[in-house]
């Protein structure tokens, strides 16, 4: 890949920025002599195009975003700081190519300007993601052209294929080119960093830039999906996107720097590709291919139930009736039952019910599955192709009871408050959900209630099952 001049990650913390840090840059100044010395490089490859990929510009969850207008402009107001800006050319012909062979390809892909982002009343601009590298970059050099990427949460293969669609691409404009992973890594670090504390997010930094800095791509592929969503991260899809473009190559990652003072993990690397017989791409398909068999063969007769519905739903276009091959442990007892679907981990679909609402958890775990998946009204109805990418979980509510405030654990504890005909419910041990507020504040916003306002309170307990756990 003679005209892919450098592959980098870089980090995006404005704080890095004097104008935005005052003094408190000081305190990554590892990275920030990392970030120079990346931007100093670059200067001297002199890249007709820098490929940025980015997590905070405006994200679709079903597709990949690919900013196309001739220029794109943008500043650091949102952190107090507005005479840091930038305006540049956008490569048009690089996008048209790479828009076209998504399309042939069927990988999720959407050209965005101005028009098409004021329908969801967003703005085309630069993000923070891509202007904190790129302000490394334009002290030393300026005359590129820019791709601006946002990835989306569809899934490791689509990230991988379209990362080896951009090298295509490259390849057939045969101009110089310069790939930048735009990506901080666990947000988790400390407990006085932007997210609470969690071990995931150490454990999440160690592993991807061993992985990294040995070549071991497979095995970045195979990190455990649970560290993953609680270590807290924003680079982990850019990298994946890097990584496709290096398809058939041998990697080795060089760590430039790597601190978290503020409780947010910055790593800086560059990559040095040897020609081999990498082949990243099979590992992944068969890899999915596994995955949606033990899927399909899960022993858990909660989880397997609700998968079995589903397939039959979108089969016969009704649910199953049949109860025969249902385990009695199912059909002995009643409960209200969540069924909660996840794709790529994001949310999808959850519906359930508080008390039973038929005869038996295998029932209510039927009726729920067909209604998490079609009549979520957040969400608009599976379709039969997404069922392989989809985890589903299923929660048995045991029995609530009233409690005060003081007695709730978000962690251990779902809870429901009440005022009246105003209900709501909120399951316990949820992402993002850390304190005995929050969870009440969610609870009553989906209550319809104010938060000062007198409510019942009640807690109750679940029994989680989880495919592949």
């Amino acid at each position: 890949m003679k005209n892919i001049l450098g592959y980098y990650l870089m980090p995006h913390p404005p704080i890095i920025i004097p104008d935005i840090g005052k003094g408190e840059e000081k305190k990554l100044e590892s990275t920030l002599n990392a970030c120079n010395k990346i931007a100093k490089e670059i200067s001297d490859i002199k890249p007709n195009t820098i490929v940025v990929i980015t997590p905070h510009a405006t994200m679709f969850s079903d597709a990949i975003a690919i900013s196309n207008e001739e220029k794109i402009s943008g500043d650091l107001s949102k952190f107090n700081c507005s005479n840091i800006k930038m305006n540049i050319l956008i490569d048009m012909e690089f996008n048209n190519k790479i828009i076209q062979l998504c399309a042939d390809e069927e990988i999720p892909a959407v050209p965005v300007d101005s028009k098409f982002l004021l329908q969801f009343d967003r703005k085309y601009e630069l993000d923070h993601g891509t202007m904190v590298p790129l302000y490394f970059v334009n002290k030393y050099y300026k005359e590129y052209k820019l791709v601006h990427i946002t990835y989306s949460m569809i899934g490791d293969l689509n990230l991988y294929k379209f990362g080896m669609n951009i090298k295509k691409v490259i390849e057939e404009l045969n101009r110089k080119v310069v790939i930048i992973a735009s990506g901080d890594l666990s947000h988790k670090l400390k407990e006085e960093g932007p997210y609470s504390y969690s071990p995931y997010g150490e454990k999440f930094d160690k592993e991807i830039l061993n992985n990294l800095e040995k070549g071991n791509v497979s095995e970045i592929f195979n990190m455990n999906k649970t560290m993953i969503e609680k270590a807290g991260e924003c680079g982990l899809n850019s990298i994946l996107v890097l990584l496709g473009v290096t398809e058939g190559s041998n990697i080795k990652g060089n760590i430039l720097s790597y601190e978290g003072p503020f409780g947010v993990g910055y790593g800086v690397m560059k990559f040095d590709l040897e020609d081999g017989n990498n082949n990243t791409l099979e590992y992944i398909a068969k890899r999915k291919e596994e995955n949606l068999r033990k899927k399909l063969t899960n022993l858990n007769p909660y989880v397997k139930l609700a998968r079995e519905n589903l397939i039959y739903y979108f089969t016969h276009g009704k649910k199953i009736k049949d109860l025969s091959n249902v385990s009695n442990e199912l059909l002995n007892q009643k409960h209200g039952v969540f069924v909660s679907l996840k794709k790529f981990g994001n949310l999808r679909g959850c519906i359930g019910t508080i008390l039973p609402t038929t005869n038996s958890v295998g029932e209510e775990i039927i009726k729920n599955s067909i209604e998490a998946a079609i009549h979520d009204p957040r969400f608009n109805p599976v379709s039969e192709s997404e069922l392989e990418d989809i985890e589903i979980s299923v929660d048995v509510l045991m029995d609530s009871q009233p409690c005060r405030k003081e007695e709730l654990n978000p962690k251990k504890y779902g809870v429901i408050v009440s005022n009246g005909y105003k209900r709501g419910l909120l399951l316990p041990d949820l992402e993002g959900v850390d304190t005995i507020e929050e969870q009440l504040k969610i609870a009553c916003k989906k209550a319809g209630l104010w938060q000062n306002e007198n409510y019942n309170i009640k807690k109750f307990e679940v029994v989680r099952y989880k495919e592949g756990e």
